[in-house]
């Protein structure tokens, strides 16, 4: 087998306005449509060519360190904007060469990690 491209994650979510205000208006991910023959409730989003897939369920999964990873070009900017937006920071001292990166948590508590660069 030969992996090409990471194509879509998929993130289960219990009210899709609340997500989509989440991943779409704070994070301005680009709403792509969906194919006309899911019948279930979702979103999409357009990451340069990754997607990612709303998907609503009952009840939220549980919290685990599983997350997802985005760069921004201003990690710093980034986390001023989701700290007002009423979102927890939790910056990561483990460090990786040349990046800076915090957690937060979306409203069903996935866990979203926004990198950058460290330039400071």
């Amino acid at each position: 087998m030969n992996v090409e491209r990471l194509d879509h994650v998929t993130v289960n979510v219990t009210d899709l306005d609340r997500a989509m205000r989440f991943y779409g208006g704070l994070f301005k991910m680009r709403e792509v449509p969906r194919p006309e023959s899911f019948t279930f409730p979702g979103a999409w989003y357009d990451l340069h060519g990754t997607f990612l897939h709303l998907v609503v369920v009952k009840q939220p999964d549980a919290l685990t360190s599983r997350h997802m990873a985005l760069w921004t070009s201003d990690v710093r900017a980034a986390a001023q904007a989701v700290e007002a937006a009423g979102f927890p920071v939790r910056w990561d001292r483990t460090k990786i060469p040349g990046v800076d990166r915090f957690f937060t948590d979306d409203p069903d508590g996935n866990r979203v990690e926004v990198q950058g660069s460290d330039a400071v």
